[in-house]
């Protein structure tokens, strides 16, 4: 089987613009939360987000581009051309066929919706922008980053919740293992702070009923109670071995193994025994050819939901026995809250950048948890920690379970 490494990795986020200033935030236990300026909260209950600050898309492709592209679009490009520039590769120098582009979103643009819906009603249908139905689909991301960088090999858009940018990575992944490409462009990201998008999850009792900044997104703590909306994106650059090595591509990590399974449950609770994200980290662990025992730290999906962190810690249990007690756990949505399709891909990212700094993360304002959830999630500060293995876990609306194990690389095997 092909050995597939990452050679490129790109982020915007609610704690820093770029990798260099997200790894920053996350040593410092940044948290990116604050009011809600996009719109009018007046009338809503919820009342923070994290959002996306700073970010100006003319800074990243040229004025024209950036008034053609959404918001999810823009942050997208955004990590891809950081990405693309970290991995070196010049793409007239390669085949473009070979190199392709898994870039999804959960919820496309729920501006252009809103905005052309809003049109609509006032002025009638003949006023609808044209441009409305590629401003909002979801595969939009990855169709406008592969035309900014000429990548004309597989183009994939994968939408299975807040599980996207997992299941894109892990799909891109076994792309290359397969020989479909030699270069794949893989990653998620979302921007969906509107009122419709914090109504729904409002009206779904998903979202956090704490307004205060330092006590909203606590995952694994007694008082969670719901996810906090974020915004951004994660890409990374997965290539094929030998042609990373052919190039003198500097490699950043392995990524080694891939688990994906359905609970067949719910349609948003996660299976209360866990066992289908148990299946999804052991199938991961298997394809990786490592063995639980070796597995020393996992990136919980840790959305701070009642359901999903209880559920999300008997999966653990289920999978790593008495070994689980002897694990780090964190979870980075305690800082940039959940970014929805672009969760699993920066999360993924934050993984390589502890791996490569010898340093976990806290999980920021964890104070206490309940009885049953008793392992180690990193409450208080974070440590330095040399470790071989990163576990990785993301769980979507409908059932979806995404697991990625991404390892240290070595030359030999």
């Amino acid at each position: 089987m092909r050995r597939v490494v990452v050679t490129g990795m790109g982020a915007v986020t609610p704690i820093g613009l770029n990798t260099e200033e997200f790894w920053e935030g996350l040593r410092e236990g940044k948290t990116g939360f604050s009011e809600i300026t996009q719109f009018d909260t007046t009338d809503f209950k919820v009342k923070v987000a994290a959002s996306v600050k700073g970010f100006e898309g003319k800074n990243y492709m040229d004025v024209k581009s950036a008034k053609r592209m959404e918001l999810f679009c823009q942050y997208a490009v955004a990590a891809a051309k950081e990405a693309l520039e970290q991995s070196g590769i010049q793409m007239e120098q390669e085949d473009p066929y070979r190199v392709g582009c898994a870039i999804g979103s959960g919820v496309g643009s729920l501006q252009a919706m809103e905005r052309e819906h809003k049109k609509m009603l006032e002025r009638g249908p003949g006023r609808i922008n044209p441009l409305l139905v590629p401003l909002m689909i979801t595969n939009m991301a990855a169709g406008n980053v592969s035309i900014q960088f000429g990548l004309k090999g597989k183009s994939l858009n994968v939408v299975t919740a807040c599980a996207t940018g997992t299941h894109s990575i892990g799909e891109a992944f076994r792309t290359i293992q397969a020989g479909d490409a030699d270069v794949m462009v893989a990653g998620g990201t979302e921007s969906a702070i509107t009122p419709i998008g914090i109504g729904g999850f409002t009206a779904l009792t998903a979202l956090s009923s704490s307004n205060d900044v330092n006590r909203c997104s606590i995952p694994f703590d007694k008082d969670r109670s719901g996810f906090v909306m974020g915004e951004g994106a994660g890409v990374v650059v997965l290539e094929e071995l030998e042609h990373a090595k052919k190039r003198g591509a500097h490699i950043l990590a392995e990524l080694a193994g891939y688990g994906a399974t359905s609970d067949a449950y719910h349609i948003t609770s996660p299976a209360e025994d866990g066992m289908g994200a148990a299946m999804a980290m052991q199938y991961a662990i298997r394809d990786a050819g490592a063995s639980p025992e070796e597995i020393e730290y996992i990136n919980a999906h840790g959305t701070s939901t009642h359901h999903n962190d209880l559920f999300e810690t008997r999966a653990i249990k289920q999978v790593f026995g008495e070994h689980a007690y002897q694990m780090k756990i964190n979870s980075t949505k305690s800082m940039i809250g959940h970014l929805l399709g672009a969760a699993g891909a920066v999360e993924v990212i934050a993984c390589i950048l502890q791996m490569q700094h010898e340093y976990i993360h806290a999980t920021v304002g964890l104070q206490e948890s309940e009885e049953e959830l008793d392992l180690d999630y990193m409450k208080g500060s974070g440590i330095d920690k040399k470790f071989h293995y990163a576990l990785t876990n993301s769980l979507g609306f409908g059932g979806h379970n995404a697991s990625l194990l991404v390892k240290k690389f070595e030359e030999q095997e």
